[in-house]
């Protein structure tokens, strides 16, 4: 049974003074099963979540894999491991259960308690000492997936492609009905104190594919990668590109600490983002959560998942 209280009673004995500011950690985490498609337990992602210590975590792929999984469709099998993250942690948590483009597996763990879930289950309230903020949590489509669509890598039936603008359309044909299911769901947000973003995107930041990341080599083209855009407009933070805004220097890639970035067959990159939106808003840090090695700033091993995490402080 998912963990409530009253709001009415939390804001009553917990409320935060007019005016003061809020701090809290948050988090976006692929879970990949919690570690059960390489058959483990949820040992090691609980393991990861106790040293980043955030308040409010969107988690995706709470479930497996299922066996008949292809580029094409990849249906989740088993049960969700949210529920048993969240009572090892001690933390609320929503399972977000409904079956559509914007989802897969997902659930989202708070520290704090979590009201009655959005209308296409993409957001939930939580009470942050009688402040309402607003969760969301997102895993979108990979397939067709743009970055192996310009570099010429197999990957679906989709063709490959050359540009930023065959990049952008391909990335709209694919994510962009998911992206308004969200900012359907965001309407019920308005007036709250603050509204994240969390989610695998399966999609690259407009932040990364800068002329600068193309001629350091990290990039094909430079493209405006719409999904990341869209938040952008909207007013939304990328909370690690503001507290770490050169690409070059620090790339952050969460796809994927498995093989070698140097693989002609595949492209390491950021597409697990946690997004914030708030009056006041200041990002205090920003950090990729992994494996021990270069990529990471945040060192959990092992490591049972093949993303890394991400990982901001914000007050506002």
């Amino acid at each position: 049974m998912q963990r409530h209280i009253i709001a009415a009673l939390a804001a009553g004995l917990l409320a935060t003074p007019a005016g003061a500011e809020t701090t809290l950690r948050i988090m976006s985490f692929n879970i990949y099963g919690g570690g059960a498609n390489d058959g483990k337990g949820v040992e090691e992602t609980v393991a990861v979540l106790k040293a980043a210590n955030p308040d409010i975590v969107g988690l995706q792929e709470t479930r497996i894999e299922g066996d008949d999984c292809t580029a094409e469709s990849c249906p989740a099998g088993g049960p969700s491991v949210a529920k048993e993250i969240a009572e090892a942690l001690g933390y609320y948590y929503y399972d977000q259960t409904q079956e559509n483009v914007a989802l897969w597996a997902n659930a989202i763990l708070s520290r704090y308690p979590i009201g009655a879930a959005s209308t296409n289950d993409l957001g939930v309230p939580i009470d942050v000492n009688g402040q309402t903020v607003w969760a969301f949590n997102i895993h979108l489509d990979d397939e067709p997936y743009q970055p192996y669509q310009l570099l010429g890598i197999e990957y679906g039936p989709a063709p490959f492609i050359k540009t930023e603008a065959e990049a952008q359309d391909w990335a709209n044909q694919t994510r962009g009905p998911a992206m308004d299911l969200l900012f359907e769901d965001m309407k019920a947000s308005e007036g709250a104190a603050a509204v994240f973003v969390f989610g695998d995107f399966n999609e690259p930041s407009e932040h990364d594919w800068t002329e600068a990341a193309v001629a350091a080599g990290q990039q094909p083209v430079t493209v405006e990668w719409p999904t990341t855009h869209r938040l952008s407009e909207a007013g939304f933070v990328d909370s690690y590109r503001a507290a770490n805004p050169d690409p070059v220097a620090k790339p952050a890639y969460t796809w994927t600490p498995q093989g070698d970035e140097k693989d002609p067959e595949d492209h390491h990159d950021r597409i697990d983002f946690a997004f914030a939106k708030a009056e006041g808003l200041t990002v205090k840090g920003g950090w990729i959560v992994g494996e021990t090695g270069p990529r990471t700033d945040l060192a959990v091993d092992p490591w049972p998942s093949d993303h890394r995490a991400t990982l901001a402080e914000i007050s506002f």
